[in-house]
């Protein structure tokens, strides 16, 4: 151990017991960005990095459990990416299968795949639901597998499974319309039932959203990290916790 893991072990142990837990996040999403800058600056292939970003789910999982954590929603792939060259996008589709099965392989966390399922290649959206369904018993953190995931498109699938389901009970275009409210489109969203989360981190150091969980994070509180994804730290963590503790949160005002 050198004297960096020292100084970085001592840092982290002092950051930890000065977090207030009253005032920690519940929910907590993050976009996994910078794999494959973290690739290039090295000159390495594309899918060395989408792996080592694959491999640092499971230690990111650990520091929220270790936080007191209840929810956790992970951006793996939006829809965007699914346009990407066949000869990257494949290599990655395995490795996101690939990790969320070891995920629930672990029997730690309780998985939900969030996304539009129907534009992944069939094997990958069985292999998906097969490794969430492993999980369904689980009593620990709830992980929101986000993977052919878009803000909009998510909105769009919530209204139309609202009004299908309203049209089916008998309901007119103009009666759901007249009784239409927020609450209602919030009831289809993917992370239907959960909490909205109180603290998005995007690594990279990019200071935009990119469609992620658009409604969900109306007054969520923000923290960018300057550092790829794979190079993420528990030190990065602790400070996006202790950064999102010592904000007054105004939920939109």
């Amino acid at each position: 151990m050198g004297w960096r893991d020292v100084v970085y072990g001592a840092y982290e142990r002092r950051v930890l017991k000065d977090l207030p837990r009253e005032s920690l996040p519940r929910h907590v999403a993050v976009m996994l960005d910078g794999n494959r800058r973290w690739a290039r600056a090295r000159g390495h292939g594309t899918a060395s990095g989408h792996q080592a970003g694959a491999d640092k789910i499971e230690e990111l999982l650990g520091w929220c459990s270790e936080a007191g954590v209840e929810y956790v929603t992970l951006w793996l792939l939006s829809t965007d990416n699914l346009h990407r060259p066949a000869e990257e996008l494949d290599p990655l589709l395995g490795i996101i299968e690939t990790a969320v099965a070891d995920l629930a392989d672990s029997g730690r966390w309780r998985l939900q795949i969030v996304g539009a399922l129907d534009l992944l290649p069939p094997a990958t959206a069985e292999s998906l639901r097969a490794s969430a369904a492993r999980t369904q018993g689980v009593d620990g953190l709830t992980v929101n597998v986000a993977v052919g995931y878009g803000g909009r498109r998510e909105i769009a699938d919530a209204v139309r499974d609202l009004l299908l389901e309203r049209a089916a009970a008998g309901e007119s275009t103009e009666q759901i319309a007249e009784a239409l409210t927020a609450d209602d489109i919030a009831e289809h969203l993917y992370t239907k039932g959960q909490p909205d989360p109180d603290l998005v981190i995007r690594t990279s150091g990019e200071q935009r959203l990119g469609g992620f969980l658009l409604w969900q994070s109306a007054t969520s509180e923000f923290y960018f990290c300057e550092a790829y994804w794979p190079d993420f730290r528990h030190v990065d963590f602790l400070r996006a916790l202790r950064a999102y503790a010592g904000r007054h949160r105004r939920f939109g005002t």
